[in-house]
């Protein structure tokens, strides 16, 4: 029976890459001199969280534009970007902690299996762990599902992988 998985992944080692370059940018910068604007990543074991530094919020601002603009530059989607609160250190500093989604909600899952039941397409949902698996008798029905997917999931990004025929 022809299958595929919903996922959402991001590539570490890209994400690695744009905030080293990002890093690199923001101490060349002419504005940012003498400051200390740097954005550092810590790679839990299935999670990526970077904590964005600066010395006030108008170059926290900008630090964290430099940094969308990097891994858009490296295809890594920002809408796997959630943006926690800004936090004052001492004196003016500031930093605020960005965790990089990975993987599929539970309740973005159960919408996802919800909104292809009442489809009415000829397929089957199911949830597995951090992805969702659409499995089908046709390959037609599939790509509708995919379809319907793309077109109705937008505040997510998705990939649609590991087809089996």
């Amino acid at each position: 029976m022809p299958s595929f998985d919903i996922v959402s992944q991001v590539d570490r080692q890209e994400v690695k890459n744009a905030v080293d370059q990002a890093n690199k940018e923001v101490t060349n910068r002419f504005d940012f001199k003498g400051s200390d604007a740097r954005v550092e990543l810590e790679m839990r074991h299935a999670e990526l969280a970077l904590t964005v530094f600066a010395d006030d919020e108008f170059k926290l601002g900008q630090v964290l534009d430099v940094l969308r603009g990097r891994m858009t530059k490296r295809n890594i989607d920002i809408r796997s970007l959630e943006l926690g609160t800004m936090e004052k250190i001492s004196g003016d500093k500031v930093k605020r902690a960005v965790t990089v989604k990975v993987g599929v909600p539970q309740d973005k899952g159960k919408q996802i299996q919800k909104l292809v039941k009442d489809a009415k397409l000829k397929v089957a949902a199911s949830i597995q762990g951090d992805a969702v698996r659409i499995s089908g008798a046709k390959k037609d029905d599939l790509q509708g599902a995919i379809q319907l997917v793309r077109a109705s999931v937008t505040d997510l990004p998705l990939q649609f992988v590991n087809f089996r025929d």
